[in-house]
């Protein structure tokens, strides 16, 4: 008998003050197409408030889709809440507006990869369910 497959668990989430979310939303489409479960936050999320959805609705991924510039700063709270919380079994992704120079900060940060505005959705669809079959997930 073949194990059926559990659809990977994302939540794409909107941090701080940015109000454009039109490209998370086609993201979180796009994501939902390809068979996972995506879950939209909305708008201005607080990192406390992302943490708390990521627990209560135990996703695999945490994607934050980020226009405003703040990543870095956003994402290095989002990291220490992450650890503080016990969940850095989830993985965490970051889209947007991110300037090349700041990827490798990010990544040495922990987020998984980085998807820059223009990225293919075959590229983020493909990179999620490598990385969560390679993790056992």
């Amino acid at each position: 008998m073949e194990k059926k497959r559990i659809p990977i668990r994302v939540l794409m989430a909107k941090p701080g003050l940015d109000g454009h979310d039109m490209g998370a939303k086609v993201v979180v489409r796009a994501l939902r197409d390809a068979g996972m479960e995506a879950i939209y936050t909305g708008l201005r999320q607080t990192v406390d408030q992302i943490i708390r959805t990521a627990i209560q609705e135990d996703v695999d991924i945490i994607g934050l889709s980020i226009l405003s510039g703040a990543h870095l700063g956003l994402v290095a709270k989002l990291m220490k809440e992450r650890k503080e919380e016990g969940i850095e079994d989830k993985l965490v992704i970051v889209g947007g507006v991110i300037p090349r120079e700041d990827i490798p900060r990010l990544k040495e940060m922990g987020v998984a990869e980085v998807f820059p505005v223009g990225t293919p959705f075959s590229e983020i669809v493909e990179f999620l369910e490598r990385t969560i079959k390679k993790c056992g997930i």
